[in-house]
This record gives C-alpha cells, sequence and structure tokens, in this order.
C-alpha cells in the first residue's frame, strides 16, 4: 500500500479573524465576538478571537458566559462575507494543489493529500504548509494552523492536539509518534470522533484515554459500541485506511433532503404547523430545482428547552413519488398533527424528505385524488416561481402563509446557514 501525506490546514477563529481584517485590527491581539446582537445574551457566540480564548473564553460559548472584565468588539455575523474569504482561500490552495487532492471539511478547514507534491516542488510537507500559511496571511490577513500525518486521522489529531501548542502552529503524527504523545492525553473528547457521551460511557468501565482503549478487549468494546467499535479501535492505534480519493468517490446509498431550524422562541401547536408547512414547501422547489422527487416524509420536533420533554418523531408515506407541493406540503402538516402534542410549546424542527430519486425513476400511482390537469399546472407554477427567486432574490415572490407573522421564511431568506448573511 502507498503510503501517504496528508496536511490538514485550520483557519484560526476563522469568523472572528475575519472580521477584525475588515476593521484593520490584528486577529491575534483583538478582542472580538461574532454574535447576533439582536438576539438574547443566551445566543452562542459564532467565533471569539484568539486573543479572548487565551483568557479563557471557550469557543461556541453563549454572550452572558463572557467575564464582565473583559472588553471586546461584538460583530454581528456576515456569512456572506466568510464564504467570499473561504472561497479566495481555496483559490490559494489550488495554486498548489490539485482540486482532486484537496477535501473541504468545513467552511475554515480543507485536508491535502500532498504525497506527490514533496517530491514535485523538492520540499517537505512542514515546508510546504508553512508556505501554504504564509501565503493565507499575506494574502487575506487570516492565520492558520496546521496538521500533518501519514493519514487523514492523524493530520487531524496533529492539527486539533499538537499544532496549538507549537512555536510555527504545525504538528507533525505518524503511527509511532502518536502512541507516544497521545496514549496517554486527556480528556478523550480532544480526539476527532469522541464525543462527551462516547468518553463518559467508556469511563464507566475505568477507559479513560488513547491507550487504555487499544489495550482493551476488541470483544468488549464491540458489545459496547457495536460496528462503531472499529473506529474507536483503528483510532485508538492511529490507523486511518479512509483516502481523499476514497471520499471523493464515494456515493451514499440513499440520498435524502433535509430542512431543519431551531427557533428564536418557543411556538404553539398551531405556529408550529404554519413552519413545518414553510419548510416543506421550500424543499418542494427544492426538489423540482434539483428534479428529483420523493415518496416518503420524515419528521423531528423538540419541544421547549424548558419541559424536558421527549421530542416528536414519525414518517409518512405518500401515495405516488413527487415533488409537487399540493401533495407533499399536506402530508407534512398532516404528518405534524399525527406526532406533535397540542398541549406543548415546540422549538426545533428537521424536515426530511427520503430516498429522493432523479424525476426520470419515478413511479407514477392510479390512486392519487388529484388530476394530471391540477399536477401540470402546479409543477409549471412550481418553475416560475423558482425562476424568479433565481432572477430577483428569494424574497422577490412569496405564499400568503409567509406573511403571518409567525412565519420565519422571510428572515430565513436572508440567512446563510441559520444566521445572517450580512447582506
Amino acid at each position: 500500500m502507498e503510503k501517504h501525506t496528508y496536511i490538514c490546514i485550520d483557519l484560526k477563529s476563522f469568523y472572528a479573524s475575519v472580521e477584525c481584517v475588515e476593521r484593520g485590527l490584528d486577529p491575534m491581539t483583538t478582542n472580538l465576538v461574532v454574535a447576533d446582537p439582536e438576539r438574547t445574551e443566551k445566543t452562542i457566540c459564532l467565533a471569539v478571537s484568539p486573543s479572548m480564548k487565551a483568557m479563557g473564553v471557550r469557543n461556541r460559548c453563549r454572550v452572558f458566559e463572557i467575564p464582565a472584565t473583559i472588553s471586546y468588539i461584538e460583530a454581528p455575523p456576515r456569512m456572506k462575507l466568510y464564504i467570499d474569504y473561504a472561497a479566495e482561500i481555496y483559490g490559494i490552495y489550488l495554486k498548489y494543489i490539485s482540486k482532486e487532492d484537496i477535501h473541504v471539511y468545513s467552511i475554515d478547514e480543507a485536508f491535502m493529500d500532498v504525497t506527490h507534491y514533496l517530491t514535485l516542488y523538492h520540499m517537505t510537507a512542514r515546508e510546504l504548509a508553512q508556505i501554504i500559511m504564509n501565503d493565507i496571511t499575506a494574502s487575506v490577513g487570516v492565520r492558520a494552523t496546521c496538521g500533518i500525518g501519514e493519514n487523514l486521522y492523524l493530520a487531524k489529531i496533529a492539527l486539533d492536539i499538537i499544532a496549538k501548542h507549537a512555536p510555527d502552529f504545525i504538528g507533525m503524527l505518524d503511527e509511532d509518534s502518536y502512541r507516544q504523545l497521545l496514549w496517554d492525553h486527556t480528556p478523550l473528547t480532544d480526539f476527532w470522533r469522541i464525543g462527551a457521551g462516547t468518553a463518559k460511557k467508556l469511563e464507566t468501565y475505568g477507559i479513560y484515554t488513547m491507550g487504555d482503549i487499544a489495550n482493551a478487549s476488541e470483544d468488549f468494546l464491540y458489545k459496547l459500541f457495536g460496528i462503531d467499535a472499529e473506529l474507536l479501535i483503528d483510532h485508538a492505534y492511529g490507523r486511518e485506511p479512509v483516502t481523499i480519493a476514497d471520499i471523493k468517490t464515494y456515493k451514499p446509498k440513499n440520498n435524502c433532503l433535509t430542512s431543519g431550524q431551531v427557533l428564536m422562541q418557543d411556538y404553539n401547536f398551531k405556529d408550529g404547523e404554519l413552519i413545518v408547512k414553510e419548510m416543506a414547501d421550500l424543499l418542494c422547489l427544492d426538489l423540482v430545482d434539483k428534479q428529483l422527487v420523493t415518496k416518503s416524509i420524515t419528521l423531528h420536533v423538540g419541544y421547549s428547552n424548558q419541559l424536558h420533554k421527549e421530542s416528536a418523531h414519525g414518517t409518512i408515506s405518500l401515495d405516488t413519488e413527487t415533488n409537487a407541493d399540493i401533495m407533499i406540503v399536506p402530508a407534512a402538516a398532516k404528518l405534524y398533527r399525527q406526532i406533535v402534542d397540542p398541549d406543548f410549546p415546540v422549538r426545533r424542527m428537521n424536515l426530511s424528505f427520503n430516498n429522493v430519486v432523479p424525476e426520470e425513476y419515478q413511479q407514477y400511482s392510479l390512486f392519487t385524488d388529484i388530476s394530471d390537469e391540477a399536477m401540470s399546472k402546479n409543477r409549471k407554477m412550481q418553475e416560475a416561481v423558482l425562476s424568479i427567486k433565481k432572477k430577483y432574490g428569494k424574497n422577490a415572490i412569496l405564499k400568503g402563509m409567509n406573511l403571518e407573522e409567525a412565519g420565519m421564511t422571510r428572515e430565513r431568506n436572508r440567512q446563510i446557514g441559520g444566521h445572517k448573511s450580512g447582506e
């Protein structure tokens, strides 16, 4: 098997750094928080600058958790601006590495397979990483950190745990150094893919480190975690068989379209149904745009955080595969009424159109109550709505339900990823 060399580059406190750069301030020394001032003090900070992290302010904290003794700038989120910066930085990556060898993991993080570039450039992985990092800082003013490893996992761990303490912000690991340096490292949650729940379950059995996992009985771990134990065991030894080429060629067996949102406040039963109908309507347009159809809808609704009540969850099947809103929206509303308790306020919504397939594979049903003429008219209307939205903006044409007081579509159309676009 060919040995690979990967680098994983992360943009330090990306959103906060961009806001500092836009203001002509040093991202490393300026106290700045990216948070929406129009929301309550309970809102989560999307990013805090490195200087604030150095003072103990944790990333993704809530505004009220920031000590009153710290003076800082509060910057409203501008998601479109961050996307523009990320695109420019991706262009920098392309100066050195082909897109086939780059995997964008998130807006501020990317993996690169540099195996064949080291010979081409006559330099080490550390030297190449430093050149790319310096180019990012010189071009856009944002600082970067980097992990280097012989597989994707080791590159990620070198970034997350080693690089932040290195003078040049570059960490480097192979399987041997991983075991020597990190088998006794705590907490386990510092490691990629180990969440608080997994760590807590392991602690119950006296397992606190990666070394403990490596020395544990594999049969016991499989009994505890099922198939997920395979990943846990591989990572305990610093092994990772998946490559960027594997990621590029992966095709999921089942596809779905999903929309989710956390409401700004508790919604009553009636207003919650309106939100579900809005979400279903927008997903229908997405289906039409992508020329896809679905025959199954899944809805997950979380109640008010104050209730500690188990979420509502359910799935409904349609009479035929379709992307018509006149069929799907009523079905989504019906599912909502079936599974949600009307006596309790709701706060979170997640709607999925399951097993979507291209329209050419659509199987028609003889049992639908809607005429072919009505379906054809509805399709033309959906296509017209899409055309207007693409040309004049998402809010250029709206339905009556979007204008109701509890409606969220107009506001969400101004957002990217649930946050203000900045436009």
